[in-house]
């Protein structure tokens, strides 16, 4: 099935050459390789990014390479080779060539490759290096998203060190720009198609390929982009622009139907919804009344494509724990799901003659693989071996339970056993939170690189729950919403009913527990120990325990304040009383802080408001701040530390 000898060629795949390790261990989950940005040239060749990570004594970073399957003859084989990454393969319309993102040079710039093999050559040459991209429907043009040059004034300030930054100013917009393909080398600069003071988010072509649909939100910020978005044609000989979407709140991703008749696109419905909901709508390609297609349950969906007779459009959504690809009627009500498979799917596209799809499927004791199987009728065969387990350590085994929370709403979660897990014996419980509020524990590979490395606390003898409370994505809108204004109780409790239900089940030790999660995570854990002692360790990864200086320093106010219900000088009372730092006085757990340096999302001074405040308190506490990191580690040495750093945190309190 596998082409093994081309498999060979890529490192990392040879990491369990060695003796099998006793246990499982940061390094080995650094080692697994992720799979993304699958795409279709016919319904034959699949393009696909392979990740690896690249440690020694100096490097510490990630290396994208692109791969290419045959699905025809069964072979797999690497398709770019270069210290530097390749992203975002795209295949010409004709599939004679790969076209792909990579900085080569300095800057990011499109590279070009036959796809039957020979050199890359470099397509655009573009000074500040350029963005995501699309062939036109015949291949003779490639248009991309690029982001304003800076002025001539603003270089020579940068030179003379006298380049002050106005917050809110003088933003860089992003924009299309369109250059004819050709297979000769081609310097000159391409042609810019959209002007204007808004941002470019995503765009598609016309079948026509006369005009350009385009998403754009009023400014450059990740604030924005929860609160507007707007969807407008570009004609690219006129360079028009003709609104088609622009009522109230978040319009993106909108995509023509094979027949350029009509766009589809997915919106929050014209009211502004920050907490998280996103429709499926369709609208004539002149403009009109944009109508609603059938909910996904979750209404948080995602567009892969449209089928070829124009009739349907398949979209992927969370699923609970799992993830499923729906089939939506373009003319009816109906929907209807397409794969119901165990595990989590992602990646998943279709191809342009509806026969076929592909997508990265990964289970609870499975990791990323790719798939490929017939639309009509689900089989998927799998066509990778990235991460071959053969030679994995013993795996914890791990169940989805439900509970009922303290108003009784149902509660899901997962529960995974220590590794050498025996009946009528009790372990030390973990309980993980995750971020978001609307993210969610969902069924990836247990031994996946993460924050929280879930196979590593297992091996260690720790149970592990991961509840999903509500706010989480995957129940429905009615589900995330309910936390609106709520954080730190209703929450809470559906979190301490699970760890009422794993001590029940006979698994967890009622005196031996530990709390932790980063972001929405990290604050429930500063919020926990607030309200309780039952926990004898606890660590807070990038929380946010004062929500009031939170929204005056984050990079995302809207969100925030959105699940607060207006601003806190409107309301100071809901917002100090969801607020931990305003709690601090109850505190007697042992508590780690760990943060980002150059964490944006939630700044750096939330961790250490929480830190001093503890340690002024006299609570034990420590403080682990990780250089160059945003919001969580990006760094693979960086990103190893944490669960040896916490476990050595809940040993000490724990075990002795």
């Amino acid at each position: 099935m596998y082409n093994y000898k081309r498999l060979l060629m890529f490192p990392v795949l040879l990491m369990f050459v060695n003796a099998q390790p006793k246990g499982w261990t940061p390094e080995l989950s650094i080692n697994i390789n992720q799979i993304s940005d699958l795409n279709f040239s016919n319904s034959d060749k699949i393009a696909m990014v392979v990740r690896h990570a690249q440690i020694d004594d100096e490097k510490s970073e990630y290396l994208n390479q692109i791969w290419l399957s045959d699905t025809k003859i069964n072979n797999i084989r690497q398709f770019t080779y270069h210290e530097k990454s390749s992203t975002h393969p795209r295949f010409s319309p004709n599939g004679e060539f790969l076209a792909f993102l990579s900085s080569r040079p300095k800057k990011q710039q499109i590279w070009v490759m036959r796809t039957s093999g020979g050199e890359a050559w470099q397509f655009t040459y573009e000074k500040q290096g350029v963005g995501s991209f699309k062939w036109s429907p015949i291949g003779d043009k490639i248009a991309f998203l690029m982001i304003d040059a800076k002025t001539e004034q603003e270089e020579k300030n940068e030179k003379e060190k006298k380049d002050v930054i106005l917050v809110d100013q003088n933003f860089k917009y992003s924009h299309i720009y369109l250059k004819t393909f050709s297979t000769k080398k081609d310097t000159s600069k391409a042609s810019r198609i959209t002007e204007g003071d808004f941002h470019i988010t995503n765009f598609n072509w016309n079948p026509n390929n006369k005009a350009i649909v385009f998403a754009h939100t009023i400014e450059p910020t990740i604030n924005s982009q929860f609160v507007s978005g707007d969807i407008s044609v570009v004609n690219i000989k006129t360079k028009t622009v003709k609104d088609i979407v622009t009522w109230e709140g978040k319009d993106e991703n909108p995509i023509f139907t094979p027949n350029g008749k009509s766009i589809v696109f997915t919106s929050d419905g014209g009211k502004i919804e920050a907490i998280g909901l996103s429709d499926t709508y369709k609208i004539s390609s002149n403009g009109g009344k944009p109508k609603k297609l059938a909910e996904t349950p979750n209404r948080v969906a995602n567009i892969i494509s449209v089928s070829a007779d124009n009739n349907h459009v398949f979209i992927i959504d969370a699923n609970r724990t799992k993830s499923e690809v729906y089939k939506i009627s373009l003319n009816s009500n109906d929907i209807s799901p397409m794969l119901n498979l165990n595990g989590r799917v992602a990646s998943a596209k279709i191809s342009d003659d509806d026969k076929k799809i592909v997508f990265v499927k990964q289970e609870l004791d499975k990791p990323s693989e790719v798939f490929v199987s017939e639309l009509n009728t689900i089989n998927p065969k799998q066509i990778s071996n990235f991460n071959p387990t053969e030679d994995f350590p013993k795996l914890a085994k791990t169940d989805v339970i439900t509970w009922e929370s303290k108003d009784g709403l149902e509660i899901e979660g997962l529960i995974t056993y220590p590794t050498n897990y025996k009946k009528r014996k009790k372990y030390p419980l973990a309980v993980i939170i995750h971020g978001g509020p609307a993210g969610v524990f969902s069924e990836t590979f247990t031994g996946a690189r993460s924050i929280y490395n879930i196979e590593y606390f297992a091996s260690n003898g720790y149970a592990i729950l991961r509840p999903n409370p509500r706010g989480s994505t995957g129940y429905g809108k009615d589900f995330r919403y309910a936390n609106f204004k709520d954080w730190g109780f209703g929450d809470y409790e559906d979190i301490m009913s699970g760890v009422d239900k794993v001590i029940d089940m006979g698994i967890a030790d009622p005196k031996r527990l530990a709390v932790m999660g980063w972001s929405y995570g990290g604050y429930m854990t500063s919020f926990v120990v607030t309200k309780t002692n039952r926990f004898k360790a606890a660590s807070m990864g990038a929380g946010l325990p004062n929500l009031v200086s939170m929204t005056t320093t984050t990079d995302i106010p809207d969100y925030l304040v959105a699940h607060m219900g207006g601003e806190f000088w409107e309301d100071y009372e809901t917002f100090e009383k969801h607020s931990a730092i305003y709690r601090i006085d109850k505190v007697q757990t042992p508590t780690q802080v760990i943060h980002g340096a150059n964490d944006l999302r939630v700044p750096f001074t939330q961790g250490q408001e929480f830190y001093v405040a503890l340690k002024r308190k006299g609570v034990p506490t420590e403080m682990v701040v990780y250089p160059r990191t945003p919001h969580g580690p990006r760094e693979p040495k960086l990103l190893m530390d944490v669960s040896p750093r916490i476990l050595a945190w809940l040993d000490q309190y724990i075990k002795r």
